[in-house]
């Protein structure tokens, strides 16, 4: 198989990205449910039947349940010598390669709620019009260890990035 060929990824990220999901979408979940509760009792914006409480929360709840599950099965990462892979996605997904002589820049970073459990992202900037590409969840020490590995990496290929 070729090195640059579209396959499938080897490494998935920290398994405490489905928590981090989990949390997120359990507070998105919460937000929502604060706003049709503060709708029908003060606003009164829109009138709000109260049975749709129910499958809105049964949606809610579903979603937080089945959807980080489903991302961390489907979002991987990979790098060899010559490319950085990856696959996101939890509806449709996406396989990209970042080649070693297109790499830019490479960025890291923690966002409030990645940072409380542990994680970061990594992104990698090259010329395509694509855009970045990102591995989001990630172990911390393993997202820096990897900015470092990509940049020496990137450095030393004889590319011109463009």
């Amino acid at each position: 198989m070729d090195a640059t060929s579209l396959r499938e990824p080897g490494q998935r990220v920290s398994p405490r990205a489905r928590l981090m999901w989990v949390s997120a979408a359990v507070l998105e979940g919460v937000v929502v449910v604060a706003l049709l509760v503060l709708n029908s009792t003060l606003w009164e914006l829109v009138d709000v039947p109260g049975w749709v409480y129910v499958p809105v929360v049964a949606v809610l709840a579903a979603y937080a349940a089945v959807v980080p599950q489903w991302r961390y099965l489907v979002h991987r990462w990979e790098v060899t010598e010559t490319a950085v892979y990856t696959q996101t996605g939890w509806w449709a997904r996406e396989r990209r390669i970042a080649p070693m002589s297109r790499i830019q820049t490479v960025d890291y970073a923690e966002g409030a709620v990645s940072r409380l459990f542990g994680l970061a992202s990594v992104t990698v900037t090259t010329a395509s019009a694509a855009g970045a590409l990102e591995i989001s969840g990630l172990d911390r020490d393993r997202a820096r260890r990897l900015v470092d590995e990509l940049t020496l990496r990137a450095d030393v290929d004889p590319g011109d990035a463009t």
